[in-house]
């Protein structure tokens, strides 16, 4: 067998690797949420009443974990292309494998999501101490409802949101502009990815807390609708569309709001 054949046989064994890897991750943390392990705190509904209980050091701790688990469950399909095309660069770059790397890549771009997670978990506590929360976890509130779908949609057209989307759209171009050796270095471009990766998403996150954090299919559509403004050939006109479309949203929202 030729030198460029068995390099393209283990670069072919570490993409098959590491996309493995990435679909077991999602698959778990889809489960995890599907099952409702460790589910976040929610009010109790009694008739037309809901009881709300004061959060303690561990309802905050079980509703991070559950926030960690769905943004890793939300984001790692959508990170997946720039991962695979991580490794077949850092094979064909350096020397040694590409799977120490990639992991610390994956986990550079993780943390930043943990962080998410945690403002996300701090937001909702506050929602929860407000009362302005149903048991499913969504906005009880029109106004506050309107407010989140707004700004959602008006960022949607702001140039931070474009520059953010085409640094997630080009992997290739990200990698080469952004390449880092080593694992260190590897971090440190996964890290930067992820603070792309959360200023692209990070108002579509909040639309959880319209559609409901617990409502598994409003979390599977936002999550397919990421992916989507992601990887297709039109996803910046896809992301303006859906902005305009979250303004009319919003403004009925707030109509209603004012009518009921």
């Amino acid at each position: 067998m030729s030198l460029d054949s068995l390099v393209s046989h283990a670069l072919a064994r570490q993409r098959w690797i590491s996309a493995g890897t990435l679909a077991l991750v999602a698959g778990l943390a889809w489960a995890y949420l599907v099952s409702g392990i460790g589910a976040a705190p929610m009010p109790m509904q009694m008739g037309a009443m809901i009881m709300w209980e004061p959060w303690g050091a561990e309802d905050w701790l079980l509703t991070f974990v559950m926030w960690v688990v769905m943004m890793a469950a939300m984001m790692l399909p959508s990170v997946a292309p720039m991962v695979l095309l991580f490794v077949g660069l850092h094979q064909r770059q350096q020397t040694g494998g590409a799977l120490g790397p990639t992991w610390s890549f994956l986990t550079g771009y993780l943390i930043v999501w943990t962080l998410f997670a945690a403002a996300a978990t701090t937001a909702q506590w506050g929602l929860h101490s407000a009362a302005l929360l149903s048991p499913m976890l969504a906005a009880t509130s029109p106004y506050l409802a309107a407010g989140l779908v707004l700004a959602a949609g008006a960022y949607q057209w702001t140039p931070l949101k474009r520059l953010c989307l085409a640094r997630c759209r080009q992997p290739l171009g990200f990698l080469m502009t952004e390449w880092r050796a080593g694992t260190g270095g590897a971090l440190r471009m996964g890290l930067r990815h992820g603070l792309f990766c959360t200023g692209c998403c990070w108002a579509l996150m909040a639309l959880l807390f319209v559609g409901g954090v617990m409502n598994l299919l409003w979390v599977a559509l936002l999550s397919a609708y990421v992916l989507l403004e992601k990887v297709l050939p039109g996803g910046e006109i896809l992301g303006r569309v859906a902005g305009a479309a979250m303004l009319a949203w919003g403004v009925w929202l707030a109509t209603a709001g004012l009518h009921s």
